[in-house]
């Protein structure tokens, strides 16, 4: 069974290519998605995943776009290459073409800005997104207080749910895939999306990403980073008629069969953590062939 893994990055956590590649190769992935994250200096946290930053088109950049093209173009087989301009840019859209035209650049990811989604410049974006078929992969985080007072108090990225719905809303021929913990702590109804990033407990009725995925169809999610394994790993038998629950990362089965056409599996990591978990639940093997390619095949056909 092919294995794509549909969020990572590159020179990221310690991996230059050679150790990429050699992870792929022991965990048995076929193809990455390469994913930028071009924000200004003054959003990123330098306490963060890099020592500094790196440079791409004359700005520094947690990771910038000639970076996934250095990959790409020494293993063209194995990585899909995504690039994500800022749309508060003037020249976003056009560079961005150009990505298309000459590069190939078949994702626009990963949108991860202190912005609101639905701010009109990043509109303009995601329907040009749109028109020219390329799946958009957004970050989600709130601003929840780090204890810190410098740089900022928080790392918030794009708003809230609600910002994102509105864009939802506004470009229904665009694909979105939901990430990072703003996004899977909607998995339940606890209110707990605003006060902690991973929060623990057994899943309440009321989430919002069952109410979002049953109205968008445009909606998709990557089971990729802490977030994820985090949301899959809570219990959920309170949603499957238990009233007692037990601990039981198998309770998560109903949703992921529930919601398998717009699940694509994603690591924005080296661990395995999320490939052995989805081998040791009992998914139909035609599920977990379109969580582990089929439904990421599908979007860049």
């Amino acid at each position: 069974m092919t294995v794509i893994d549909a969020h990572n990055h590159p020179d990221w956590h310690g991996h230059d290519l050679s150790r990429f590649l050699a992870n792929m190769d022991r965990h048995g992935i076929d193809r990455t998605w390469l994913l930028t994250w071009e924000c200004p200096p003054d959003e990123y946290d330098p306490a963060g995943y890099f020592p500094v930053m790196h440079f791409g088109d004359g700005r520094a950049y947690p990771v910038p776009f000639a970076a996934c093209l250095r990959y790409k173009q020494a293993a063209p087989e194995r990585f899909v290459l995504g690039y994500a301009p800022d749309p508060r840019r003037p020249e976003a859209i056009d560079q961005l073409q150009a990505a298309i035209e000459i590069h190939g650049v078949q994702v626009c990811g990963e949108i991860k800005l202190r912005m609101l989604y639905d701010n009109p410049d990043a509109i303009r974006l995601f329907r040009f997104c749109g028109e020219n078929r390329l799946p958009v992969t957004f970050h989600i985080d709130y601003p929840i207080p780090t204890g810190r007072r410098y740089p900022r108090t928080d790392w918030w990225y794009g708003g809230s749910i609600d910002a994102f719905e509105r864009a939802l809303q506004a470009c229904p021929e665009t694909v979105f895939i939901g990430h990072a913990p703003g996004f899977w702590a909607h998995i339940s109804g606890d209110d707990q999306f605003d006060k902690v990033a991973y929060p623990k407990g057994p899943v309440l009725p009321g989430g919002r990403l069952f109410d979002l995925f049953g109205t968008y169809p445009n909606l998709y999610a990557d089971l990729s980073a802490g977030s994820a394994f985090n949301a899959l790993t809570r219990d959920f038998s309170l949603l499957n008629g238990n009233t007692r629950p037990p601990k039981n990362p198998a309770s998560a089965v109903p949703f992921l069969l529930e919601f398998q056409d717009r699940l694509l599996f994603g690591r924005d990591n080296f661990d395995d953590r999320m490939q052995s978990l989805l081998n040791s639940l009992d998914l139909p093997a035609d599920v977990r062939r379109k969580v582990f390619s089929a439904n990421a095949e599908a979007l860049l056909a």
